[in-house]
């Protein structure tokens, strides 16, 4: 009798076990990962620029509402305001933020050169220097930063239209142009209507260009509209995305409206 209670609780465990191993599969399945979060913030309160520092450390972050700074330095824990726009400096690759409450100052600024950051040793395009003034105190964070790239723009995209005209592949080599961009590489790749292509993209806040783009050199016949296409695109300096279209366009108008493709 014993050896029998025994042997049904040996076999009661087992299970036991077995329960738990298969709710921790599938818990880590489940998870969310940081950088999922990451992009869902970004999403949900229009965060289009970040930056880290370390010594001590800090975020930042600029939102299409608020701006916002955080660290674990004693004194200098939390800092938000209200977006403001930024004051070019002469130079073009610098722009400085002003930002006053009655908490105190912040002076940011944001400059386009090569920066790595000295904890995880990430590249990131910006560096940054933050001036921070709170109850007579003040103090200087650096770090680096980067403008985050529409996750929208993340899919496949097929040419619907070439300057306000519906296009066909008629116009160009049997197939239509479209773009397959990558929003967290910002690098793209395609079809230009003759030649492959690929490059890379800026985006920050409605601002899309995509630049260092090349294409294979196949010989194309006189009536593809391949550099008509590639001019428009090059000439990009905003977009717009609703109802499943991609739409570029710059001063002078809409260049090319994409439609979005499984």
């Amino acid at each position: 009798m014993k050896k029998g209670i025994q042997f049904l609780v040996i076999i009661a465990m087992t299970i036991s076990c077995k329960s738990s191993l298969t709710a921790q599969k599938e818990s880590s399945k489940t998870e969310v990962t940081p950088a999922y979060k990451e992009q869902m913030e970004d999403l949900e309160n229009g965060i289009y620029f970040r930056a880290l520092g370390n010594k001590p450390e800090w975020s930042f972050k600029i939102a299409e509402e608020f701006i916002e700074f955080t660290s674990l330095k004693p004194g200098f824990e939390s800092f938000k305001s209200v977006h403001v726009e930024p004051i070019r400096a002469m130079d073009a690759n610098v722009k400085m933020y002003r930002v006053a409450t009655e908490s105190g100052t912040m002076n940011i600024q944001i400059s386009h050169q090569d920066c790595v950051n000295t904890m995880s040793g990430e590249n990131n395009p910006y560096a940054v220097r933050i001036e921070m003034t709170k109850n007579l105190t003040s103090f200087t964070f650096s770090g680096c930063g980067k403008y985050i790239t529409d996750a929208r723009l993340h899919d496949i995209w097929v040419l619907e239209k070439l300057n306000g005209v519906v296009v066909s592949p008629a116009d160009f080599r049997k197939e239509l142009p479209n773009l397959e961009i990558n929003s967290s590489t910002n690098n793209f790749m395609g079809y230009a209507g003759c030649n492959r292509m690929n490059g890379t993209i800026f985006c920050e806040r409605g601002l899309l260009r995509f630049t260092n783009t090349i294409t294979t050199r196949m010989a194309c016949p006189g009536n593809n509209k391949e550099s008509e296409f590639l001019k428009a695109l090059q000439g990009t300096t905003s977009y717009k995305i609703e109802n499943m279209r991609l739409t570029l366009s710059n001063p002078s108008g809409d260049k090319l409206v994409f439609k979005k493709v499984d």
